[in-house]
C-alpha cells in the first residue's frame, strides 16, 4: 500500500520514490493504438498485431479476481507485472527460449513508438508464434474454485486431499493445478 511505499521498509530511497511515483498516477485500464489492430482484449493485457511476425503485449492496470475484471485499477500495476515478467524472461532465457523482442519502446517499430506516452513500461514486442494454451496454479491454500471443488469431490482438480481443511486455510504441500485463461 501507499504508507508501506512511504515509509520505504526495507528498501532504497530510489527504489521507493520510483515505486510512489508509479502509483500516483492515473490507472490504464485500456490501452488505445488505433494504428495498430487490436486482436485480443484479456483480463489484463491487450494484444495487437504490429506486422505478420510480431505481436504487441501490452500490460493494464486492469485487476482481476476469481475471472471477474473489476471496474477499479491500481495505477502502475502494468508496468510492475512488465518489469516482473522481464525479470523471468531474461533469467531463464539460458534454459527456455521465449517469444520475447524487445520491451524497450526506443526498440520497437514507429507505429509503436507513436504511443509512447501510454506505453512506457508495460509492452513488450514479441514473436508471433503458435500458441500451446497451458495455464496452472500452485494452490498454498484452498479457496475459489478450489474450494468449491473440495466441497463436491473432497479433491481440488482430482487430487486427493485430507478431510478437513476450511475456507481459505493452507492445503500443506501445495498442489499443482491445471487451470484456464478467461479472457
Amino acid at each position: 500500500d501507499k504508507e508501506t511505499l512511504r515509509r520505504g521498509v526495507g528498501r532504497s530511497e530510489i527504489a521507493r520514490k520510483r515505486d510512489l511515483a508509479i502509483m500516483s498516477g492515473k490507472a490504464m485500464l485500456e490501452s488505445s493504438c488505433p494504428d495498430l489492430k487490436l486482436l485480443a482484449r484479456g483480463k489484463v493485457r491487450d494484444v495487437y498485431e504490429v506486422d505478420a511476425g510480431s505481436l504487441l503485449f501490452v500490460t493494464s492496470d486492469r485487476i482481476s479476481a476469481f475471472d471477474v475484471v473489476m471496474k477499479n485499477g491500481v495505477p502502475g500495476k502494468g508496468k510492475l507485472l512488465t518489469q516482473v515478467t522481464m525479470h523471468w524472461f531474461a533469467l531463464l532465457g539460458d534454459v527456455c527460449p521465449n517469444h520475447v523482442i524487445t520491451a524497450s519502446i526506443a526498440e520497437m517499430p514507429a507505429v509503436v513508438q507513436q504511443y509512447r506516452d501510454q506505453l512506457e513500461g508495460r509492452v513488450m514486442l514479441v514473436k508471433r508464434l503458435d500458441m500451446l494454451s497451458v495455464e496452472a496454479i500452485i494452490r498454498g491454500y484452498i479457496t475459489g474454485s478450489g474450494w468449491k471443488d473440495y466441497q463436491a469431490n473432497g479433491s481440488l482438480c482430482g487430487i486427493a486431499l485430507p478431510a478437513g481443511p476450511g475456507n481459505c486455510d493452507q492445503v500443506g504441500k501445495p498442489p499443482l493445478t491445471p487451470s484456464h485463461q478467461v479472457t
